[in-house]
């Protein structure tokens, strides 16, 4: 079944002259097919309606294009609404591990896309709240840290009613998306993007508390002292030592519009 869009945004890696050069060729292809297409930055093109980021959650799109390296497709992912599918390109990004892994032009891969020659990449989200309040959905990970550089706090976990306190910096709790991400740099596995589970990771503990792959669950922490609560490496929440931290399953789940093979992306983005 081939996707009927009337509405698409383009979000383009901020300050980047080759992601905006591709967005206008983008934007360009879509309006010769009568879309109606949403810009995060101006592309000097007529009939391109310019947006704030915060606006295009108000708007019902059909697909989104996200060009640069991962950090605009993860904020991307946060502008939008629900399930919208988002076609990720990297241009003018670094490793683009969460990018379409297709090496085609991009002529190649919009035909591909208006022909129904792809299929959808779902992926686990997670989101945070703080004492009942939400702040934020994440594709990668929610890092929890310590603020106070002088001491090191006890961090208590608690899943399946099984509370663990243990002092270290800080945990992470990522998705399988997010194990090539800063989990790997301190030496988490990776885990099928598509698998059901989540990776509770120690930073720093002073017992050495290992890591866990568990099913996800809501995941309860309480620090002994202040902490930092950071979305996906781009969104920093305040959290007192009073606060209970609550990690559980975002409602709507990641969605990927992907032309390229299926298989283990995460290796072969790797260079394996």
């Amino acid at each position: 079944m081939v996707l009927q869009i009337n509405k698409a945004a383009i979000i383009t890696k901020i300050k980047n002259a080759l992601a905006k050069d591709a967005a206008r060729h983008i934007a360009k292809y879509l309006d010769g097919k009568k879309i109606e297409v949403f810009s995060i930055e101006p592309l000097d093109i007529n009939n391109i309606h310019v947006v704030e980021p915060e606006d295009l959650v108000n708007i019902d799109l059909d697909l989104v294009f996200a060009i640069g390296g991962d950090g605009t497709t993860l904020r991307a992912f946060r502008a939008i609404r629900k399930n919208t599918p988002v076609f990720s390109l990297n241009i003018g990004g670094t490793r683009g591990i969460l990018a379409e892994a297709n090496t085609k032009p991009i002529d190649e891969q919009l035909h591909d896309i208006f022909n129904g020659n792809y299929f959808y990449d779902k992926r686990l989200r997670l989101q945070a709240h703080i004492d009942g309040k939400m702040i934020g959905a994440a594709l990668n990970d929610i890092v929890i840290t310590r603020t106070n550089l002088t001491k090191t706090p006890t961090f208590t976990i608690d899943l399946f009613d099984y509370p663990v306190s243990q002092k270290m910096d800080g945990v992470i709790i990522s998705t399988p998306t997010g194990s090539t991400g800063h989990s790997l740099s301190l030496g988490g596995p990776i885990v099928h993007e598509n698998m059901n589970c989540v990776m509770i990771l120690p930073i720093a503990p002073v017992n050495k508390t290992p890591a866990l792959i568990v099913e996800l669950n809501d995941i309860v922490i309480h620090s002994s002292d202040n902490s930092k609560v950071i979305i996906d490496g781009q969104q920093v929440y305040d959290s007192r030592s009073k606060n209970k931290i609550t990690i559980s399953k975002y409602p709507y789940e990641g969605v990927f519009l992907r032309i390229g093979k299926r298989g283990i992306r995460q290796l072969e983005k790797l260079g394996f």
